[in-house]
């Protein structure tokens, strides 16, 4: 896990690009907020093996939104039942039941139907907020922190130094 972190942290401070740390993030909520039984879940988690993302990011970012996904169950749930029911789309639902395998979507499944189409929708917002937060974070909080007597304590600290080992050392 130390590993993920320092790679993470690394990328946020080096000269990757800052889209494919934002679209890891937006990555990790999709996959966080998806039901992991879910034949999407698998899709999207091969998908991402051959993207060029940080992977720290993505894992971290799937855990961390797979602890609030059980939060937003309720909202999945309404969005979920209300793109299931729409009149016009109930004859192609009965269609798509009929289709080997597509069951195995389970987009018949509220909360699982949902979770995807709040994701989708959440995808963009959170790549635009994702990369401001990054360019923040590199060219306003990272030179400011680094001046701060607790940050110059912290540095001294046998963990800390093996993390920024780990972290200068190359890939």
């Amino acid at each position: 896990m130390l590993k993920f972190i320092v790679k993470l942290l690394k990328a946020l401070n080096s000269n990757s690009h800052p889209g494919e740390i934002a679209h890891a993030v937006c990555l990790g909520m999709l996959l966080g907020f998806l039901p992991k039984n879910n034949i999407f879940w698998f899709i999207i988690t091969v998908f991402v093996l051959f993207m060029r993302i940080n992977k720290g990011a993505l894992v971290l970012c799937t855990l961390c939104f797979s602890l609030l996904a059980p939060l937003f169950d309720p909202l999945f749930d309404t969005v979920g039942y209300w793109f299931l029911t729409l009149p016009k789309l109930e004859p192609v639902f009965a269609w798509l039941l009929d289709i080997p395998f597509v069951g195995f979507t389970k987009f018949n499944n509220t909360i699982a139907s949902g979770s995807l189409l709040c994701g989708l929708a959440l995808y963009i917002p959170l790549y635009v907020i994702a990369r401001l937060l990054i360019w923040l974070m590199r060219n306003k909080i990272v030179p400011v922190l680094r001046k701060t007597k607790f940050i110059v304590a912290i540095s001294k600290i046998p963990l800390v130094k093996k993390a920024a080992a780990l972290a200068a050392k190359k890939d």
